[in-house]
């Protein structure tokens, strides 16, 4: 996939507090409220393994960061093609232009999308990079370490890819999706196979797919969409992102070799993979119902 040269970049979406020190504050406890706030990656490794490293991703040493230095960097689709930072704002005001026109006008409540590295503090409580990307329902905003995309390739072995960055994205946005119609209201602390938070995670997959149906024809404030040339080989990489994301992966693959059905948070591999696929065949929001079936797949 690539960005359109000409489009502009809405970077008040996004937040830069790379660089700040890590903003964990003393005795904070991690985010602590895992009934609400479902771990997009690590969830079943307990908050174990390394943390992510706490660097700028593609930004150079020395190099300013911060929400400024993003808005004078990150104008239009042409900074999209060649900087991640400005690839991450071009998806995001892609995903929320395409919810935004699925709510109606002023129904859908923008949101933003903060960059950290290391650790940060939220409405949520504290977190550091190893967490993976979340959303906070509690400030309602996004939070990502762009160097987990690094993480997704090297550790997860996955092929990665911008189209792949999106999906990771408009997932995490699933949830404020979630979060505005009262869907996060039904999650309990439970685990298993098919258990409430096992819904809720495959459904965020559905509608990341239902986005990446309609991310070519999705018009953002410019007027035109951001987003051209989505091949198979960018839906090929989103399903192979989401197979090495699924509980039963973690589990084998990194977390000692032995799954347990009843500890899944997230859901199986081929969940995630088939609830991804009902959204972008589908391309409606409406057939990610995952609370409303036995047949999660």
């Amino acid at each position: 996939m690539r960005f359109n040269e000409d489009a502009e970049l809405d970077t008040s979406q996004v937040s830069d507090q790379r660089g700040m020190g890590g903003r964990i504050a003393a005795g904070g406890g991690g985010l602590g409220i895992v009934g609400l706030i479902i771990y997009f990656v690590i969830s079943q490794l307990g908050g174990g393994g390394d943390a992510l490293p706490s660097g700028f991703g593609d930004v150079d040493d020395g190099q300013q960061v911060g929400s400024e230095a993003i808005a004078d960097r990150c104008r239009t689709g042409a900074d999209a093609n060649r900087e991640a930072d400005c690839r991450a704002v071009a998806l995001i005001n892609s995903i929320q232009s395409y919810w935004a026109g699925q709510f109606g006008t002023g129904d859908y409540q923008e949101v933003q999308t903060n960059f950290f590295s290391g650790g940060v503090q939220t409405g949520c409580g504290n977190a550091s990079s190893a967490a993976g990307p979340f959303y906070c329902p509690a400030d309602a905003e996004v939070y990502i370490d762009l160097d987990f995309f690094t993480e997704l390739r090297q550790r997860f072995g996955a092929t990665g890819g911008p189209f792949v960055e999106g999906y990771v994205l408009a997932h995490e946005y699933g949830h404020h999706v979630q979060h505005l119609l009262g869907t996060s209201d039904k999650v309990s602390g439970a685990t298993g196979p098919k258990s409430d938070s096992v819904r809720l995670e495959l459904q965020a997959d559905c509608y990341a797919g239902t986005w990446a149906n309609h991310a070519a024809t999705t018009p953002t404030a410019s007027g035109e969409p951001l987003i051209t040339g989505v091949t198979q080989a960018d839906v090929t990489a989103a399903l192979d992102a989401a197979s090495r994301i699924g509980d039963d992966f973690i589990q084998r693959e990194l977390g000692g070799g032995r799954v347990d059905t009843t500890q899944f948070t997230h859901g199986s591999s081929a969940q995630r993979q088939k609830w991804y696929t009902m959204g972008y065949r589908t391309g409606d929001p409406t057939r990610c119902n995952t609370f409303d079936t036995d047949n999660l797949g």
